[in-house]
């Protein structure tokens, strides 16, 4: 039987989710919390198996929360329950099974738990959410990223390249540049591959971005980008990126 752990600061919408979830006979609930640290404080040792969590509470959001969650060395697999649909894009970007919306439907509800247990079969929680988040990224066209304390919303069309850089992931675009701490190899899980290419081990281009191809020393490249800079291309990537564009 699934434990699950609910954070809202309704009463009424947590015992409405009980109600629900206790019906399925699949889901045991071993906790509640009306905020973000009532939750922090009980959820790591509880360790359940998901969270139901709200996107608006009182003094916190649920999409920090969820954050937090994910650095746990047992994180659990997170359900967004909440009232609002506009966030659904940085859920998953933050790792999230399923995105539920208020009021709960009972049939809605069990599709979530029957994901849940092909995800807990595959014995990897993060397959699936990522495979959804690919496909919301390449939907919407935006790339949801945590920078500076805050969630932001990047046009993929406007990223000249994502490097690696002291410790930090560099995300360049046409206008500015993020500093993020998710590592390269997540981003490129998210970015559509028809658009983006690994060209070094520390580097990922947006081919859409690439003006001019410069031979270098012992086979290699370097791309110069439409905004100026400059991309190392390694010997590794250099068959990918002559696939790639055909040359």
């Amino acid at each position: 039987m699934l434990q699950a752990f609910l954070v809202d600061d309704e009463p009424l919408a947590r015992d409405e989710l009980k109600y629900l979830l206790l019906r399925t006979k699949q889901v045991e609930i071993v906790g509640e919390a009306s905020s973000m640290d009532e939750a922090m404080a009980q959820i790591p040792s509880i360790a359940p198996d998901l969270v139901f969590l709200d996107i608006q509470l009182a003094e916190d959001s649920g999409l920090h929360l969820a954050e937090q969650l994910h650095r746990l060395d047992q994180p659990p697999a997170v359900i967004f329950a909440t009232a609002y649909d506009e966030y659904a894009l940085e859920a998953f970007e933050l790792h999230a099974v399923d995105y539920i919306l208020k009021p709960f439907d009972e049939a809605r509800l069990q599709n979530t738990l029957e994901k849940i247990s092909r995800i807990r079969a595959l014995g990897d929680r993060e397959t699936l959410p990522e495979r959804e988040t690919k496909a919301v990224v390449e939907q919407t066209g935006k790339l949801a990223v945590m920078a500076e304390e805050r969630i932001i919303l990047v046009d993929i069309s406007s990223i000249v390249y994502i490097g690696s850089t002291e410790g930090k992931t560099l995300i360049k675009t046409t206008e500015t540049e993020y500093k993020i701490s998710d590592p390269l190899v997540l981003l490129e899980k998210k970015l559509p591959s028809g658009s983006f290419v690994r060209v070094h081990r520390s580097f990922l281009v947006n081919i859409n971005a690439i003006s001019e191809i410069e031979p270098w020393f012992h086979s290699t490249y370097n791309l110069l980008m439409k905004d100026g800079s400059k991309v190392p291309v390694s010997r590794t990537y250099v068959k990918e990126l002559k696939q790639v564009l055909g040359f």
